[in-house]
């Protein structure tokens, strides 16, 4: 990868966090009582916030609040989990040193609320390679959108052909290389079924860092 700026995702690219997303549904309606959620609806979440998977929660399951309120319940669930076990993918440091000594401007762009992404990358110890963090919470739209990606070049200053989007999950792929932007492809075991597509549709492509 040679542009001189890098947007990263985070959960499934920088971090072995997906298993954890993965039962975040599961535990927390289980929490209210609700049992055998329905894969279809669990398919339907994958690429919304937790915002906009919360008002979904609240009008499959009449869960009382709202979706602001449902999403820092959730959000409180992962809390635990990314301040005191979720790990770093390997290779990831050293990955990440080697960009920064060319130069590389970067920063992460997730689904993940910001304080938990800030607390998470700071523990492993990588937070400062970034130079700033941004969530699809902020920009109020998920990745199934170009939102948020458009927002970190803005930051960044730079236009999206100039920076590259690391990413593991094949339908935000898609929607940055839609958007103009270098795409790399990141293999996570929870998108295996996806990773040929993904190989086709990235720039280039990470198995392992």
């Amino acid at each position: 990868m040679d542009k001189k700026f890098a947007i990263f995702d985070m959960d499934g690219t920088l971090v072995d966090s997906m298993s954890y997303w993965k039962n975040l549904a599961e535990e927390f309606l289980g929490s209210k009582g609700i049992k055998n959620v329905s894969s279809e609806i669990m398919e339907k979440i994958k690429p919304m916030t937790m915002t906009e998977s919360s008002a979904l929660f609240i009008r499959e399951f009449g869960l009382d609040g709202t979706p602001e309120s449902i999403a820092e319940e959730m959000n409180c669930c992962m809390d635990e989990h990314y301040r005191r076990d979720i790990p770093l993918k390997q290779g990831v440091a050293s990955y990440l040193e080697e960009l920064a000594q060319k130069g590389t401007l970067m920063c992460v762009a997730s689904a993940t609320a910001e304080p938990l992404m800030d607390a998470c990358l700071t523990r492993l110890g990588i937070r400062s390679y970034f130079q700033f963090l941004i969530s699809c919470e902020t920009v109020g739209a998920g990745k199934n959108r170009p939102d948020v990606y458009y927002e970190a070049a803005r930051r960044l200053g730079c236009r999206p052909c100039e920076a590259a989007v690391y990413e593991d999950a094949l339908y935000a792929a898609k929607t940055a290389a839609e958007a103009g932007f270098y795409v790399v492809g990141v293999y996570d075991e929870s998108a295996k079924a996806h990773w040929s597509e993904m190989q086709n549709l990235a720039d280039e492509t990470i198995r392992t860092f």
